[in-house]
């Protein structure tokens, strides 16, 4: 919230999220009501964009193909939001997201922010009534996203992870093969050497006009303004940093890891064990003069995973970012987000969606003609769970923090090889009390991650 809009209301920012939480308390005893607002199969939804960046353009662009209508932006950047809107035909612009959720228009929200503020948006527009799709990766720590799907889950609300790869038909023909035996028993999978986030040491720049720092900060640690940080495609950008994300390994490891968590079937749990080995980690900062590049960071030690039934999960690459490669006794599946390479080629076979088959989802033919954003159209209308549901968006973003952590916890004790116990259940380590320091990302600047939801 921008300081003039603070000082008119007179609400603090906790203070406004217990009023919507009071206020929307009531709503979850009673799912039949918003059952029966819930949109026919020609009715289109409305729909309110916060964040208007490169990838909001993608899916926006997805939103009206499908059928649903723009209705208003956000932005904390009012220049960009304008210009946004008049390309979306949206009918109104905002530079608080809060003020866009107030809108009886707005059906749902598509949060296409920087990956810190994810959260507070998802969870206030859940107690809204509003459906959502997040961008991958979900959340920016582990509790966060926990925090995500209780919102989700205790509204009745739909939420779509931008996992494109859910729904796309070669990658289904890779799963489906995957999950129906074509390589016999799998003994292990391979994936690539991410990288972790890099502190970012730069100075003060002037503030654009009709930008909030403030604001786009938010929840996070408060650095002097730079271009470098805030515009997603520059180097090192924010997708690089410690304060707002995990670097390559949160950012593209929630398409590759997606992967093992979809092919093992994996989504409500995760791996036993995690560990890193090499030499222990060592910070590594962003600066002017070596301002590394985006989405690098360190890359060391190698992280390595252990899977129910001892399949374990090598990250010491030879795959490329949005890959994993499993291995089993008949051979090797390469699979991606929009396809598979299997050796010997004859592994594989057509899905024909027919009894006696490992359907997933809502079929092949479905994976075939369908995108991400038409699915969690079609979820809204029809109060199902969509393809890349929040849990499973959860399960595969904690695998990404999950590795990030075990470095962490490296640099910490100054040793390598310890398997750190992860509870998937509870969501918290048995055996490391360093590594459970991480679980849950700092708040800054008078906001609050709520307890509960």
């Amino acid at each position: 919230m921008s300081k003039s809009v603070s000082q008119k209301s007179g609400i603090s920012r906790r203070v406004f999220g217990q009023r919507i939480a009071a206020g929307m308390a009531g709503m979850a005893a009673f799912p039949s009501i918003l059952a029966a607002g819930a949109k026919g199969a020609n009715d289109q939804v409305g729909v309110g964009v916060i964040g208007t960046g490169i990838q909001a353009q993608f899916v926006v662009n997805g939103i009206k193909q499908a059928g649903g209508r723009i209705v208003a932006v956000c932005d904390v950047d009012l220049t960009r939001a304008r210009a946004f809107a008049e390309r979306s035909d949206a009918e109104a612009v905002y530079q608080d997201y809060r003020k866009l959720l107030e809108r009886k228009d707005v059906d749902a929200v598509a949060i296409v922010t920087p990956l810190h503020w994810h959260a507070l948006p998802c969870i206030h527009a859940a107690q809204a009534g509003k459906d959502i799709f997040c961008e991958k990766p979900l959340a920016r720590s582990i509790v966060e996203g926990r925090r995500m799907v209780e919102a989700v889950r205790k509204y009745n609300r739909i939420c779509q992870v931008g996992v494109q790869g859910r729904v796309n038909h070669a990658a289904y023909i890779g799963i489906f093969n995957v999950r129906n035996g074509a390589l016999g028993e799998i003994t292990h999978m391979r994936g690539h050497n991410y990288n972790s986030p890099m502190v970012p040491q730069f100075p003060a720049e002037a503030i654009p006009a009709d930008f909030d720092w403030d604001l786009w900060t938010g929840p996070a640690e408060k650095l002097p303004y730079n271009h470098v940080i805030r515009v997603n495609n520059a180097v090192p950008s924010w997708v690089t940093l410690k304060p707002y994300s995990g670097s390559s390994l949160v950012d593209w490891g929630s398409h590759g890891l997606d992967i093992a968590q979809w092919g093992l079937d994996l989504d409500e749990s995760g791996p036993e064990e995690v560990w890193v080995e090499g030499e222990p980690y060592t910070e590594m900062y962003s600066t002017p003069e070596n301002p590394g590049r985006r989405q690098g960071g360190p890359n060391q030690p190698i992280i390595k995973m252990m899977y129910p039934g001892g399949i374990e999960l090598d990250l010491s690459g030879g795959v490329r970012w949005p890959e994993i490669q499993f291995v089993g006794e008949n051979g090797t599946l390469t699979v991606t987000r929009d396809g598979f390479n299997a050796d010997p080629v004859d592994l594989i076979v057509r899905p024909t969606d027919s009894e006696g088959e490992e359907q997933i989802y809502r079929g092949f033919d479905y994976a075939r003609r369908t995108s991400i954003t038409q699915d969690w159209l079609n979820c809204i209308k029809e109060r199902r769970k969509p393809a890349a549901d929040i849990e499973a968006g959860q399960r595969t973003t904690t695998l990404c923090h999950l590795g990030n952590i075990a470095r962490w916890v490296s640099g910490v004790t100054g040793e390598t090889g310890q398997r750190l116990k992860w509870d998937a259940k509870n969501e918290r380590f048995t055996n490391s009390p360093e590594a459970n320091e991480f679980l849950c990302a700092r708040y800054h600047n008078g906001y609050e991650l709520p307890d509960e939801v």
